[in-house]
């Protein structure tokens, strides 16, 4: 074994007796004749054999294939890895394997309560004959669908559907406008828009109908699928020649057709997911077949330890990556919840009614909801009871050490908070939970299996309980296949391996602790540097977000033109409450006891709300370049934000930093406030 598996102080990660990872790791090592009782043993075969991991797990979970793999990976190099070569198989094959058993495949809720079910036959059947109409509609192996549709049942099934047919799925949310959804989609030059008419949130009804129109002009295609949504219908003839269908009309869960599946090459395009896109057009990231279930399957089965019998539910919407692994647990005969609506209506205990009433053994969410749910004193274990649920997961953010408190008082001592780190990247997590692993507040319990992390400091050497670079030094089966329109692959390359040359580099800055755990502290370009000491802005949100007063926070480092240095922290007071001098003087002391004096922001701002991206990320790198004096239209894309509308605030203090500096030129002499 390696220095670091074998290293003093790793954590104990013995292997449950009955886990579906003890099983797994049983037959490997009986197969391979090693030693797998520990979970770090098993991630070090994992990373050190990786060939022999992935045929296990292909093997073990019964990947349906027409034709066999020729080898599992042609080449260890990045970019430039091959995985599966030489197989032939589906996606949806995976899926339907389970489509004879009990129970069901997919529940999906309305905001207003309404629910419908899709067994595991159903499912079959409605993936069937939405296939065919995509058949008769022109669509071909290689083509592509394109979703506007909120997270129900019908973006699940027309994704299996396209996926079926060989065709390549992308789709984004409602809530976005037609340029953002354009810039998207058009790249793609799709076949078929697949959209809703309207959609809900917060007990509001947004009607769509204009902005589908639109897309449809935009985005050329020959045919357009409407899902009628709070009773808003499109005429037949909206669309001109554009063949147009009612979703009801062209998809039945009891219809009789018979689902043929394409069989592709592993690398074969399934879907196509998006980058932001805040400050351009959004990067289109192609995924391919074979390696998506391969990380599916390893994920649901190892790493969450979920299978037949199991209810996966995970607030998300058809933008964050999070959908496409909520649809990718049906690859493991779990049953999958969707939700389309506001997390906190009509209550704030919502989604925990959907937990309990489903009886759902993972729940997901972000840490965002889940301080919420915190400020506002919410104790879901005082309205239901929690039989089935195992554990809770966070991702798209750092959990603060506080949740995992909160989470043990107000839902269970017993469910574990899991948090998690990925990327619409490779489609999964580099780094999260496993049965065996500790869950310590604050951290990420380890690496997940078949994935080498390291931090790396500037040199690119790995470093220990010391603040680092995430990088990946080993093949994943669902890294990209490649970008979309990128045809000499430039665009790939640059996105992640030319800092360091060989090795993913994902833009994360963490603590890589020498018992296996990790900490992420943010995005590494948008560090914080306070007189040559780097600080991740993840930091002081620990700190700050749920106390007091404190909704929410952003904190941003600006390299100001004439040569200063200013660090500003922005502050949401929660609903009904102020956040005045005395506050902001106790948050002050607050961020110097439990961090450091370096820490202490320069001066605090108390705003209406922090912008997010559509996956409700901090737009923190856009405004820090809006502080540094750029125009926001330069840096931002106004439809692929959540509050476009509070941007001009920042704008303008931009603006009034300018006059002081004018006023005080020399840096370091400049008023403070």
């Amino acid at each position: 074994m390696s220095e670091l598996f074998s290293a003093d102080g790793l954590a104990e990660a013995p292997l449950a007796q009955g886990s579906r990872l003890a099983e797994f790791a049983a037959r490997a090592a009986q197969r391979y004749g090693i030693v797998l009782d520990d979970y770090w043993q098993l991630h070090e075969w994992s990373i050190t054999e990786p060939e022999q991991f992935w045929a296990e797990v292909w093997d073990q979970f019964g990947v349906v294939a027409s034709a066999p793999y020729r080898s599992v990976l042609a080449r260890r190099t990045m970019p430039g890895a091959t995985w599966f070569e030489g197989a032939r198989l589906n996606y949806v094959d995976q899926v339907m394997r389970f489509a004879d058993r009990p129970g069901a495949a997919l529940v999906s809720i309305a905001e207003d309560g309404g629910r419908s079910e899709l067994s595991w036959p159903q499912l079959r059947s409605a993936v069937a004959s939405f296939a065919s109409a995509l058949r008769s509609m022109g669509v071909e192996q290689g083509d592509r669908v394109v979703g506007y549709l909120p997270n129900g049942q019908e973006s699940v099934i027309a994704f299996l559907a396209a996926a079926s047919l060989g065709a390549t799925w992308a789709g984004c949310a409602p809530d976005y406008g037609v340029s953002a959804a354009a810039d998207r989609l058009q790249q793609l030059e799709p076949t078929v828009l697949v959209a809703a008419t309207a959609y809900s949130f917060d007990g509001k009804v947004r009607d769509r109908r204009e902005e589908v129109f639109a897309l449809v002009g935009r985005l050329g295609v020959r045919a357009v699928v409407t899902v009628p949504r709070a009773g808003l219908d499109v005429e037949h003839a909206a669309y001109g020649s554009v063949r147009h269908e009612r979703w009801d009309d062209v998809c039945s869960p009891d219809s009789a057709e018979q689902l043929v599946t394409a069989q592709v090459a592993a690398d074969h395009p399934l879907w196509v997911l998006f980058s932001s896109g805040t400050t351009g057009i959004p990067k289109g990231i192609v995924h391919g077949h074979a390696g998506v279930v391969a990380m599916s399957l390893a994920a649901s089965a190892l790493q969450v330890d979920i299978g037949p019998g199991d209810t996966f539910f995970w607030y998300t919407t058809t933008n964050w990556m999070l959908w496409n692994s909520v649809v990718s647990t049906l690859l493991s005969g779990v049953t999958a919840v969707t939700y389309e609506g506001g997390p906190f209506f009509p209550t704030a205990d919502r989604l925990w009614q959907i937990v309990a009433d489903e009886r759902v053994t993972v729940f997901g969410t972000s840490p965002g909801h889940l301080l919420g749910c915190a400020s506002q004193g919410l104790k879901p274990n005082e309205h239901h009871e929690f039989p089935q649920l195992e554990q809770i997961m966070v991702s798209g953010a750092p959990a603060p050490a506080s949740l995992y408190q909160w989470v043990a008082d107000a839902v269970s001592p017993s469910v574990p908070l899991i948090s998690s780190s990925g990327g619409t990247d490779v489609v999964g997590a580099f780094v999260s939970g496993a049965p065996p692993l500790p869950v310590v507040p604050g951290e990420i319990p380890g690496p997940v299996l078949g994935t080498a992390v390291e931090a790396f400091d500037e040199n690119g050497a790995p470093v220990r309980d010391e603040v680092g670079e995430l990088v990946v030094t080993l093949p994943m089966p669902s890294m990209p296949v490649r970008f979309w329109n990128d045809p000499d692959g430039s665009k790939y390359r640059a996105a992640y391996f030319e800092t360091f040359p060989g090795v993913w580099r994902h833009g994360d800055w963490v603590t890589h602790t020498s018992r296996g755990s990790l900490v992420v502290h943010g995005r590494s370009d948008s560090t914080l540097n306070r007189n040559g000491v780097r600080i991740g802005s993840a930091d002081l949100y620990q700190i700050i977000e749920g106390s007091g007063g404190v909704a929410e926070a952003m904190v941003i480092g600006v390299e100001r033109p004439n040569g200063s240095y200013r660090m500003p922290m922005f502050l949401v007071p929660h609903a009904g409450q102020v956040i005045d001098e005395a506050e902001i003087g106790r948050l002050r002391q607050k961020l110097r006891t439990e961090g450091s004096p370096r820490h202490v922001p320069d001066e605090f701002h108390v705003v209406e709300a922090v912008p997010h991206t559509k996956t409700g990320k901090k737009l923190e790198v856009p405004i820090k370049r809006i502080l540094q004096g750029a125009r926001a239209e330069d840096v931002l894309s106004e439809g692929a934000i959540d509050r476009p509308d509070v941007i001009a605030s920042y704008v303008a203090l931009a603006k009034r930093w300018d006059a002081e500096d004018a006023d005080n030129p020399e840096p370091g002499k400049r008023r403070r406030d």
